[in-house]
């Protein structure tokens, strides 16, 4: 019978997390020496998205802790870290550097977050009414103790025009 350990702190945990999945196969794909990251699901959303980012307005993005990162075995950002931005033919758009990471109850997503996000919500509870439909309807179970995982970051090569 394997036994589990209860571990309280969300920033504790991402840190063996990190740890861990290093040690681990990492699963997502490598595109120019960097780790990727898409947006939104596939097709208009994400496009639309990747536009905010581009325009200079997304500065920020989320995933669940346990969803996103756990089961993707996906190790968590970090400050410093530098990211491929995917379009929808999985081309590198653009490249972002992580300057900010926080865990928090899907309940204290704040506002400052909500902005910097910049998908049209302009609230915590903007952005907890939009995005516990979105991870619904891609089947995660969402309550207030939810943790999120608050991924700030800033654009820092744009290849619209390379492509």
């Amino acid at each position: 019978m394997a036994s589990r350990i209860r571990i309280s702190s969300p920033a504790y945990r991402a840190t063996l997390l990190f740890q861990a999945t290093k040690l681990s196969i990492m699963t997502f794909p490598i595109v120019n020496g960097l780790r990727t990251i898409e947006f939104g699901n596939p097709g208009e959303s994400r496009d639309k998205i990747i536009s905010f980012l581009l325009d200079g307005n997304k500065r920020a993005t989320a995933g669940t802790l346990e969803w996103d990162y756990i089961a993707e075995n996906e190790p968590i950002e970090t400050v410093g870290e530098k990211l491929a931005v995917l379009d929808n033919d999985n081309l590198h758009i653009a490249t972002i550097q992580v300057n900010r990471v926080e865990i928090k109850r899907f309940a204290d997503v704040p506002d400052e977050f909500a902005l910097a996000e910049a998908e049209g919500d302009l609230s915590g509870d903007d952005f907890r009414d939009s995005h516990f439909a979105f991870w619904s309807n891609n089947g995660s179970r969402i309550t207030d103790d939810t943790e999120i995982v608050l991924v700030y970051f800033d654009l820092i090569e744009d290849f619209r025009n390379s492509l």
